[in-house]
């Protein structure tokens, strides 16, 4: 028992390590940038968008650190996995933590979840992109299963309580009405519900996550799949800190306040039917501290080497009260 705690010690030790290494690596990074060139500032989003295509890079990146949220085994991580040939996770308590670390260069990528098939939205993801600058590079959809786990030798009849992470619980609420008896509990990450279930004292506790947990967690799998849809998919963004466009991009995606008058939202929805854009989402969120404001979202499809591409942001930017553009990025399906 004893050198199991020294083993844990010594893994949290060299966590905390590798973490301080990864810092001063970006940090290094970025003192060589700065070295070798001038910072540049441009005039307008036009030139911005024109000398991220200028130095657009061979292909999307196979090594890099990636800050994700929850801890291992989560779906953010199978993102990140589905993106990066051999990605270096970083893992962070909460989805603010990894718009930080982007921010704040500890990390070269982020991944966070956006949308799910089932669920809908994640607010508090949408809600941090109004507080952070940033720019999404790719995105990734990701089958979503989730599975009853539990201490080997738990019965599904002793479960008296059940953990996972918010979209989780949503996603699977036809199924956990076969629970009556037990209580259903919110938790930062389905990777951390299993976590929790292991680290519990308790043998009547479960948690629905990932596969992956089951051997990192010592867990037993009750139930596979037990999502109320097999078709869940939940849609994850990639962000930098910088401005990067990659070969392929053919989505682009804004944030935008409209003005206070009659037919504002009609004439940008105008705009991207005169040039025949497909706009694949628009989502609003309310701003903070400005009463009955809202922050609108919005994705359209077209190749951002088209003719039409950058005059038409420049139309939409003179059409809004604020306007952000996100990033021009391809979608990995």
């Amino acid at each position: 028992m004893e050198d199991m705690m020294k083993l844990k010690s010594d893994l949290k030790d060299l966590d905390k390590e590798i973490d301080r290494l990864i810092l001063e690596r970006s940090r290094m990074q970025e003192q060589l940038a700065a070295g070798g060139a001038k910072l540049v500032k441009y005039k307008t989003l036009e030139e911005k968008i024109q000398a991220a295509l200028a130095k657009e890079p061979v292909a999307f990146p196979r090594k890099a650190s990636v800050a994700c949220q929850g801890v291992a085994g989560a779906n953010s991580q199978i993102a990140a996995e589905k993106l990066f040939a051999s990605p270096y996770e970083m893992y962070f308590k909460t989805f603010e933590g990894v718009f930080s670390a982007i921010d704040k260069g500890l990390c070269e990528y982020g991944v966070l979840p956006i949308e799910n098939s089932t669920a809908g939205q994640v607010n508090a993801v949408y809600d941090l992109m109004m507080k952070y600058r940033f720019y999404i590079v790719r995105s990734v959809r990701v089958k979503v299963d989730h599975n009853l786990m539990v201490k080997p030798g738990t019965k599904r009849d002793e479960i008296r309580e059940i953990f996972s992470h918010e979209q989780a619980l949503l996603q699977c609420a036809e199924y956990l009405k076969g629970f009556p008896n037990a209580k259903i509990t919110a938790v930062e990450n389905t990777a951390v519900a299993a976590r929790m279930v292991e680290e519990s004292e308790r043998t009547d506790v479960a948690c629905l996550c990932t596969r992956a947990c089951e051997e990192l967690y010592h867990l037993e799998c009750l139930e596979k799949s037990v999502q109320d849809h097999g078709g869940n998919f939940t849609r994850f963004i990639c962000i930098a800190r910088h401005l990067q466009i990659f070969p392929g991009a053919n989505r682009t995606s804004v944030m935008a306040v409209l003005p206070h008058k009659p037919g504002a939202l009609y004439h940008i929805l105008k705009q991207f039917a005169d040039l025949g854009y497909n706009l694949s989402r628009i989502q609003s969120r309310p701003i903070p501290e400005r009463d009955f404001e809202f922050m609108f979202y919005l994705d359209f499809e077209t190749s951002v080497y088209s003719e039409d591409f950058t005059k038409m942001l420049m139309n939409l930017s003179a059409s809004c009260e604020e306007f952000e553009y996100l990033g021009s990025y391809e979608e990995q399906v």
